[in-house]
């Protein structure tokens, strides 16, 4: 597990990388807080564009978008 934040219109919600590829993520949200379509994945210094494919609850499976 990886700390990291999504950042999407001025708003900065934490989460947790629970599996991460090349590709893609699944990550774990702090809340069930709705999210936009695409938002920035920030871990560490890197900021990584995503799209939203599938969620889950808490749970949110996301595509790099490279």
């Amino acid at each position: 597990m990886k700390a990291a934040s999504i950042e999407f219109s001025g708003h900065t919600i934490a989460c947790l990388i629970r599996n991460q590829s090349e590709t893609g993520a699944a990550l774990e949200l702090v809340s069930t807080i709705k999210l936009p379509a695409q938002f920035t994945l920030v871990v560490a210094y890197d900021r990584i564009r995503c799209i939203a494919i599938w969620r889950t609850g808490k749970m949110i499976g996301v595509k790099f978008l490279l």
